[in-house]
């Protein structure tokens, strides 16, 4: 049997009426959206307050083995307060000035990754900064055992698994509940990232996570030349990120066009497989999005390309953070245009397979039909019918849309 699938993010303010709702519907929030903690991104600069987030009772840390989270089961994610991550971090890092720390730089001396996510201001036992920032501080920390944390890493690891925790195995994390599932992508996202990203594109040296882990930075000066060679100097040779306009690396997001496309009368919905799949799995048509190309122009090209299918109209209708490793899946709805809906995979072999589907036969899949990967389908389902992805997919919201009377049916509030 599947697991349950867990509940969607509620909309932001969707409990308003406002001319754009009554317009256009009720926004929507897909899994891995929705996170409760306030980023307050301007603080990660403000080391004096990063040093009393990292240490305050209310603080949570989410750790990482190999970027696979802490969790107490499948749909429940277990934090760690600042005693148990201690022998890890070591010394305060922030208790120094993001410019001394700078200057200190030794590439040689490995310093866990640790990622500033928010603040959670429902907690009301969490810390105040300046009279305003209110909230329990999360963080999210790579404890994967590798010199010189190898034997403090363990030590913890061995610690957390006699309290009946443990660090999940897989890629995908979709039984969580929707705000955990948020605060999960945002830490994986960002500890996967600056795992990626150890050296300079420019001038090849190692870089420096700066900014509470939201960006990494080509230091000038390296003092682990200097102490191998008491001759060699500590500077490093010019490089371009350090002239001109600063060329920081930040974290990357790979914007992904994900699509319904219906038919000209809009009656059926085309959907396609890969081979990967399981059989009678379909879901909707994605690909990357192009330099110098617009969401629309994406979605018609890939469309085209893997369907042979001509498509007028694009509209967008949500979108969904997917942190595989960087993803924003940008979801919309296609119509094919008249003439336009014949089928043809020759041009890309991405596809096994791609079929117009009566929108009937869709929405009774969205009923009794779905599941993730790798497991079984509802036990209404009957096989041979149509399986579809479960609702923790951007996919499945879009096609629910159509189904729904998002092309006009029916009411959109």
């Amino acid at each position: 049997m599947p697991e349950p699938m867990p509940d969607l993010p509620e909309p932001a303010h969707h409990e308003l009426d406002s001319m754009l709702s009554r317009k256009f519907g009720k926004e929507v929030a897909n899994y891995f959206s929705g996170s409760p903690l306030n980023r307050v991104s301007f603080l990660r600069t403000d080391h004096p307050f990063l040093s009393l987030a990292l240490k305050h009772p209310s603080t949570s840390f989410l750790l990482f083995n190999n970027l696979n989270p802490l969790i107490v089961s499948s749909t429940k994610l277990a934090f760690a307060s600042f005693k148990d991550v201690e022998p890890i971090i070591g010394e305060d890092i922030y208790s120094k000035s993001e410019e001394d720390l700078i200057k200190e730089y030794n590439s040689s001396k490995y310093i866990p990754q640790l990622v500033f996510l928010g603040l959670d201001d429902r907690n009301q036992d969490g810390l105040v900064y300046k009279d305003y920032y209110k909230g329990a501080p999360y963080f999210a920390l790579d404890i994967t055992p590798k010199d010189p944390i190898k034997s403090a890493a363990e030590t913890l690891i061995s610690s957390l698994e006699t309290k009946g925790v443990s660090f999940s195995k897989g890629r995908m994390h979709i039984s969580l509940p929707p705000q955990e599932a948020a605060i999960y992508a945002e830490s994986r996202h960002l500890l996967d990232w600056n795992a990626r990203n150890p050296f300079c594109a420019s001038c090849g040296h190692p870089t420096f996570s700066v900014n509470a882990g939201f960006k990494r930075i080509c230091p000038p000066r390296d003092l682990a030349s200097s102490m191998t060679n008491s001759s060699a100097s500590p500077d490093r040779p010019p490089c371009a990120t350090r002239t001109g306009i600063s060329n920081l690396s930040f974290p990357r997001t790979d914007p992904t066009v994900i699509m319904a496309v219906v038919s000209a009368d809009g009656q059926k919905i085309l959907l396609g497989r890969q081979k990967r799949w399981p059989e009678y799995w379909y879901s909707t048509l994605a690909g990357f999005l192009e330099p110098a190309e617009s969401v629309e122009e994406a979605v018609r090209r890939e469309v085209w390309e893997e369907s042979g299918i001509h498509l007028g109209r694009v509209v967008i209708h949500s979108t969904q953070p997917w942190p595989y490793p960087a993803n924003l899946m940008i979801g919309a709805i296609g119509q094919a245009i008249p003439g336009g809906e014949e089928i043809h995979l020759g041009h890309d072999a991405e596809l096994e397979d791609a079929k117009w589907f009566p929108t009937d036969e869709v929405r009774e899949a969205l009923q009794i039909g779905t599941s993730g990967l790798g497991e079984t389908a509802g036990p209404q389902y009957k096989e041979g019918g149509l399986r579809l992805p479960p609702r923790t997919a951007i996919a499945n919201q879009l096609m629910s849309a159509v189904v729904g009377g998002f092309l006009g049916a029916e009411p959109k509030i």
